[in-house]
């Protein structure tokens, strides 16, 4: 079992930046040969829904990156291996990106559904005020 632990969240004004922590703690190995950390969001009244993800894959040793359509060229997801952690880096914001940021992990190959994660922090509030 792994535990998440998210941080950075806070309220800017619209414009601004942020950047979001995701730390790894637990059983962090897998004998998957692939592992996927995702960032979804959850506003009020909406569903879960996602934002980025970035897998490693052993069989192309590499370390590939997702975004939903609406973050792209905003946010940047990346990863610290030395550190276990996964950071989103969030800019231009806008107060539609105003939601509780949730980091989830799977092992397993990219996926944008909440239900294919097995690991989740407990979330941290972004704010963008208008």
């Amino acid at each position: 079992q792994v535990q998440l632990v998210e941080s950075g969240g806070g309220l800017v004004q619209a414009g601004e930046s942020l950047r979001l922590s995701c730390a790894a703690s637990g059983r962090t190995f897998s004998t998957f040969s692939s592992v996927t950390m995702g960032w979804f969001r959850q506003a009020p009244g909406k569903e879960r829904e996602f934002v980025a993800a970035t897998t490693w894959d052993d069989l192309s040793s590499g370390l590939t990156t997702y975004y939903a359509d609406f973050v792209k060229g905003r946010f940047t997801i990346s990863k610290d291996n030395a550190k276990n952690t996964v950071y989103l880096q969030m800019n231009s914001l806008k107060a539609e990106d105003t939601a509780v940021y949730y980091c989830a992990q799977r092992y397993g190959p990219y996926s944008l559904r909440p239900n294919d994660f097995g690991s989740w922090g407990q979330g941290t509030q972004v704010t963008v005020s208008s």
